[in-house]
C-alpha cells in the first residue's frame, strides 16, 4: 500500500500526493466516474459507465477511454496503477490509496467498543461535508440517485459517530451535551438521542432545560403516534453517582484497569527480581519492555493506555518492567543488552508460555529480535515498532554521538530533581506532536520510574545494540512499522530491520512520534495492520 496517496469523497472531490494536492480533470464527469470508482471500490463493467455518463450519439466508449487516460495522469504512480480495467470492466484499487470515507466505514463496520473522542471528532468533522460536493448532474438520473443514496449513507455513518460521541464515557458532560444536541437534531423523534441529550443536561445542573426537552419529546412523540419505554429524566440519587464517578475519570478508570490487572514477580538466573503483568483474556501477546516501564503507573495512562487496552482486546496481554526500572529490582549489578534479554526469557518461561507473539517498542524491537533468534520454536509472529539494528554508538553519526554524551551528561546531574527540563529531553524527541499536558505526564512518569544512575546506564546499554547477526535466525512472520518523521530514530533503521529479516513487511507510518498516541491516525493504522497480520498468519 502507498499511504502517500490521499483521496478524499468527503466535500469536493479532491486527491493529494505526499501532502500536495493534485490537479484533477476540468471535466466533471471524469471526476464524477473517479469519484464512482473510489466509492464502489469494486469493478464495474464499461457498458454501466457509458449509460451513467455519456448520451448517444456521442462516442461513450471513446469518452471514456478519454476519461479514464485523464485519471490516469492523476491516481496512477509509475510502480502503482490504481485504475485497473480490461475489455469489460472498469476498478480503482482502492486498498492503494487512502480514502476518507472508505477508512470511516471500515472502522465504524469494526464496531470497535471504544474508539477514542479525538478519532470520534475528526470523523464528526469530515462527515458533515457533503459527499462528491459539486459533481450533482454530472451522470444520468441513475447517477444522481447513486448519489443521493451514497449521501443518506454517510448521513447515517455521522448519526453512528454523533451516538458514539453523546454516550462516550471519555467525553466531559459539557461536550456531552453538545454531541447529544447534534444527534437530536439529527434524529427529532429517537428515543435514545432525546434521552441522552436529557441527561446530559441534568448532569451539567441545567435540569430546567432538561424538563423542557423531556417535556417538547414526549409532546412530539404523542403527536407522532410513538411509545415512549419509560421516564427520560434520571435519577436524581444516580445523578449523584455518576457525576462522583466523572469527578476524576482518569482515576476511576485507572483503579478499574489496576483491579483488572494480575501483577506477579519472578527471579532471573542472576537473582534480580522481575515484575509481571498480564491484563485481558484469549490467546497470549507478549510485550518486550522498553524505556522505561512501570506496571502500575503507565497501565492507563495517556501515552501508553490506548495501546495496552487495544493489545488486551480478546487477548491476554503480558508485559513486564525488566531490570533497574518499574517495579523490578533497581540495585542491579548488571543491565546490559543481554541482561534484557534474560529478562524476557525469565517472565515467559515463569508464565509457561509455549509459544505466542511478541511485540517490540523501540529498543524493545532488538530484544524481541534476539529471543526470536534464540528460540524460533516459540515465537509465533514479530511485530515490530520504531527499532532499530544497532546502537548509537555504532550505528549513528559522529555528531549523534556527541549529543548523546551531552544528553548522557545532562541526566547524570539533572534527571531527579524537580525541574522536567532534564527529563524533557527525551519527551519532546519521542513524541513531538503529543499535547501539553501528556509530555508532562511523560517528564514526571520518568523520574518515578528509574533513578538517575540507571537512566544513564539504560542510555550506555542501548548504544551497544547490535541484532545484525541475529537476522538471519529469525524465523517468525514479521511485520516492521515505523513513523516517516520519527524524531529519535530514523526510518532508515527500521527500514534495515525489515530488510535484514526474511519477509518481513515494511510499513511506513505517517507521524513524527517515536511512541505512537492513541488519538493520531498513524496509532490507528498501526493497530489495523497489527490485527490484520495476526489474522493473515493464523496467530
Amino acid at each position: 500500500m502507498n499511504p502517500s496517496l490521499r483521496i478524499s469523497l468527503l466535500g469536493e472531490l479532491s486527491v493529494t500526493r505526499n501532502g500536495a494536492p493534485v490537479p484533477l480533470p476540468a471535466s466533471r464527469k471524469a471526476r464524477a466516474v473517479l469519484g464512482y470508482l473510489v466509492a464502489t471500490a469494486r469493478p464495474v463493467r464499461r457498458e454501466r459507465l457509458c449509460e451513467l455518463f455519456w448520451d448517444l450519439p456521442d462516442d461513450p466508449r471513446g469518452s471514456l477511454r478519454w476519461a479514464l487516460s485523464r485519471l490516469r495522469a492523476v491516481v496512477d504512480d509509475a510502480a502503482t496503477p490504481r485504475i485497473i480495467a480490461d475489455r469489460e470492466r472498469v476498478a480503482f484499487a482502492a486498498e492503494t490509496a487512502t480514502v476518507d470515507l472508505l477508512g470511516i466505514r471500515a472502522r465504524l463496520l469494526d464496531d470497535p467498543p471504544l474508539i477514542p473522542p479525538p478519532e470520534l471528532r475528526i470523523m464528526a468533522s469530515q462527515l458533515e461535508l457533503p459527499f462528491l460536493d459539486g459533481l450533482d448532474h454530472a451522470g444520468d438520473a441513475d447517477f444522481d440517485n447513486w448519489l443521493l443514496s451514497e449521501r443518506e449513507d454517510v448521513h447515517l455513518l455521522r448519526l453512528n459517530v454523533l451516538r458514539r460521541l453523546a454516550l462516550h464515557p471519555e467525553i466531559d458532560r459539557v461536550e456531552a451535551v453538545k454531541w447529544a444536541r447534534h444527534w437530536k437534531e439529527q434524529t427529532p423523534l429517537q428515543e435514545e438521542a432525546a434521552r441522552s441529550l436529557i441527561h446530559a443536561l441534568a448532569h451539567t445542573g441545567r435540569e430546567q432545560e432538561a424538563r423542557h426537552c423531556e417535556a417538547d419529546f414526549l409532546a412530539a412523540a404523542k403527536e407522532a403516534g410513538l411509545l415512549v419505554s419509560g421516564p427520560l429524566m434520571p435519577d436524581a440519587k444516580k445523578t449523584v453517582e455518576d457525576d462522583e464517578l466523572h469527578a476524576r475519570p482518569d482515576e476511576t478508570i485507572q483503579r478499574r484497569m489496576l483491579r483488572k490487572q494480575q501483577i506477579g514477580f519472578c527471579r532471573a538466573s542472576d537473582g534480580v527480581r522481575i515484575a509481571h503483568a498480564s491484563i485481558g483474556e484469549g490467546p497470549p501477546l507478549v510485550k518486550a519492555a522498553n524505556w522505561l516501564n512501570h506496571l502500575e503507573l503507565d497501565c492507563n495512562s495517556p501515552i501508553w493506555g490506548p495501546t495496552f487496552d487495544a493489545c488486551a482486546t480478546g487477548r491476554r496481554f503480558i508485559r513486564y518492567d525488566e531490570r533497574g526500572n518499574g517495579l523490578s529490582d533497581w540495585d542491579v549489578p548488571d543491565i546490559t543488552f543481554d541482561a534484557f534479554v534474560k529478562d524476557l526469557e525469565t517472565v515467559v518461561d515463569a508464565l509457561g508460555l509455549e509459544r505466542f507473539p511478541l511485540l517490540g517498542i523501540s529498543q524493545g524491537c532488538a530484544v524481541s529480535i534476539a529471543y526470536a533468534a534464540r528460540h524460533p520454536e516459540r515465537v509465533s509472529g514479530l511485530i515490530l515498532v520504531a527499532g532499530y539494528p544497532t546502537g548509537w554508538r555504532i550505528g549513528a553519526s559522529p555528531e549523534e554521538q556527541a549529543r548523546r554524551e551531552a544528553v548522557l551528561t545532562l541526566t547524570r546531574h539533572g534527571w531527579g530533581t524537580a525541574n522536567p527540563a532534564y527529563r524533557h529531553i527525551f519527551s519532546q524527541t519521542f513524541m513531538p506532536d503529543a499535547k501539553p499536558e501528556d509530555l508532562a505526564w511523560f517528564d514526571e512518569f520518568q523520574r518515578l520510574t528509574v533513578s538517575p544512575e540507571n537512566a544513564v546506564r539504560f542510555q550506555e546499554a542501548f548504544g551497544t545494540i547490535d541484532v545484525r547477526d541475529s537476522f538471519s535466525k529469525v524465523k517468525a512472520p514479521t511485520i516492521v512499522f515505523h513513523a516517516r518523521e520519527d524524531q529519535r530514530i530514523s526510518i532508515e533503521q527500521g527500514r534495515e530491520l525489515a530488510i535484514g529479516i526474511e519477509h518481513a513487511e515494511f510499513v511506513p507510518l505517517d507521524s513524527k512520534n517515536h511512541i505512537l498516541l492513541g488519538y493520531e491516525p498513524a496509532w490507528h493504522d498501526c493497530v489495523r495492520q497489527t490485527k490484520g497480520f495476526l489474522r493473515k498468519h493464523g496467530i
